[in-house]
């Protein structure tokens, strides 16, 4: 079982940043794929970012060039850095973990962490 805890949400003003962090148990942290999703009021899930076990990343369009993904793998943690955030931000922020373990895949969530970009 692989627990994730996320932190650094809250309340910022149009143009902010936060820091969000997600912390995850075990040993094999290196070896998962981590990835930030979020969900708007009222829309679904969507992804907004991930990298790899070996450092590369990818972002969905709308966050380009004003969040960024890193990981800590000495630290078990992942970190989403948002810049210049707008009020369509706005949604409950999720890490999740992917991996396989012999060869069966799993994949686990934590328990989000909600971000509000208002003024």
């Amino acid at each position: 079982q692989v627990q994730l805890v996320e932190s650094g949400g809250g309340l910022v003003q149009p143009g902010g940043s936060l820091r969000l962090s997600c912390a995850t148990s075990g040993s094999l942290f290196s070896l998962y794929t981590m990835a930030w999703y979020r969900q708007p009021p009222g829309k679904q899930r969507e992804l907004v970012a991930h990298i790899t076990s070996g450092g590369r990343t990818n972002y969905a369009d709308s966050i380009k060039g004003r969040f960024t993904i890193s990981r800590d793998n000495a630290k078990n943690t992942v970190y989403l850095q948002m810049n210049s955030l707008k009020p369509e931000d706005t949604a409950v922020y999720y890490c999740k973990a992917a991996g396989d373990r012999a060869s069966i895949p799993f994949v686990y969530w934590g328990q989000g962490t909600q971000v509000t970009v208002s003024s």
